[in-house]
């Protein structure tokens, strides 16, 4: 599985991190970044309702 962030569409709202605080993290600029390490071992299913849940559609996934 492969999660991305659009970095040009990011605008910092934190709810993938709050989702799921083991894939996403916020940096101190403000947008998401994927731990990529943690993607496999992690829900689909949570990764699946952060991706969804994200105002600025800034986050895809691709299974």
């Amino acid at each position: 599985m492969k999660v991305l962030v659009d970095g040009s569409m990011c605008v910092g709202h934190g709810l993938c991190e709050a989702a799921v605080p083991e894939v996403f993290e916020v940096t101190d600029e403000g947008f998401a970044t994927v731990r990529q390490g943690e993607v496999a071992n992690t829900d689909p299913d949570r990764i699946r309702s952060a991706v969804n849940s994200c105002p600025a559609c800034a986050l895809t996934m691709e299974e």
